[in-house]
C-alpha cells in the first residue's frame, strides 16, 4: 500500500517536515557523490546495535561519539527506495502531526521518536553488526502520532495489485495493516542478527514511541480541517 494523500489539511505551513525532507535528501545525494568513500562514510555515522550496546559513550576519530549514531543514523539511506518510501510517507503524514504539536515540538518529537527507534533495534539484537540506518523509525513515530490524532482521516491508498488500485482507506486501517506487516516481520526475524536488511523493530519501536509521546507534544490549542 502506498499513500498519495490523507484528508487532513494542515493549518499552518509544515516548515519542520520539509526541511526535514530536504535535509535527508542532502544528505542521500552527498552518499552519491562519495563512490567507494561511502562504505566509510556508512561505518562512521550509521547505528551499529552491537557497538552501541558495548560501548555507547565511546568516541571514534573523525566520527559522532557512538551514542550520537542513534540521531545521525536517521538522516542516511541505503538506495532510493529507501529514502522515496520513507519521505513520501513523512510527506504525507508529517505536515498534520506538525500542525497538531507546532515546530519545535514537532522536530523534538521526530528525534525522539527516531532514537526511541533505534534504542529499540538495540535492545532486540544487541549483538549484531550491521549498520543501521534511515528515517524509518522515527518516520514510524509520526505515524503513531497521526493515529492518535486523526483515526477518523483518510488516506487516498495506491494498491499496486494485478491492476493498480486507488481507493480512501480509514487512516486506522491503513496505520493498521502497516503496523501489522511490521510486527509480523518483526516477530520472524528474531534470532536473525541481520534482520533480513530491514530495521523490524526501530519500526515498531518507533511507532510505540509515536503512540505514547504524542500526548505529550501536542499543543492544546489545535485545530484540523478534514476533507473527504
Amino acid at each position: 500500500m502506498i499513500p498519495i494523500r490523507d484528508s487532513v489539511r494542515a493549518g499552518r505551513f509544515p516548515g519542520i517536515n520539509y526541511t526535514l525532507i530536504a535535509v535527508n535528501f542532502l544528505v542521500f545525494f552527498y552518499e552519491l557523490s562519495l563512490g567507494r568513500g561511502l562504505d566509510d562514510f556508512i561505518s562512521q555515522w550509521a547505528m551499529v546495535p552491537a557497538l552501541v550496546a558495548t560501548h555507547p559513550l565511546g568516541w571514534r576519530p573523525s566520527s559522532p561519539p557512538v551514542i550520537g549514531t542513534l540521531f545521525t543514523s536517521m538522516f542516511l539511506h541505503g538506495g532510493w527506495t529507501h529514502i522515496l518510501g520513507n519521505m513520501l510517507f513523512l510527506w504525507v503524514f508529517g505536515d498534520n502531526v506538525e500542525d497538531a504539536m507546532g515546530r519545535l515540538r514537532y522536530l523534538t518529537f521526530y528525534l525522539v521518536a527516531g532514537a526511541a527507534a533505534a534504542a529499540a533495534q538495540i535492545f532486540m539484537s544487541a549483538d549484531s553488526p550491521v549498520p543501521s540506518l534511515g528515517a524509518s523509525g522515527a518516520v514510524s513515530g509520526v505515524l503513531g502520532a497521526y493515529l492518535v490524532l486523526y483515526p477518523r482521516a483518510r488516506v487516498l491508498t495506491w494498491i499496486p495489485v494485478l491492476i493498480f488500485v486507488v481507493i480512501r482507506l480509514p487512516a486506522v486501517l491503513f496505520i493498521g495493516i502497516w503496523f501489522l506487516f511490521q510486527f509480523l516481520q518483526g516477530i520472524a526475524s528474531v534470532g536473525d542478527s541481520t534482520m533480513g536488511g530491514v530495521a523490524w523493530w526501530a519500526h515498531i519501536g518507533g511507532f510505540i514511541a509515536g503512540l505514547v509521546l504524542v500526548s505529550v507534544f501536542q499543543r492544546r490549542d489545535r485545530h484540523r480541517t478534514l476533507s473527504y
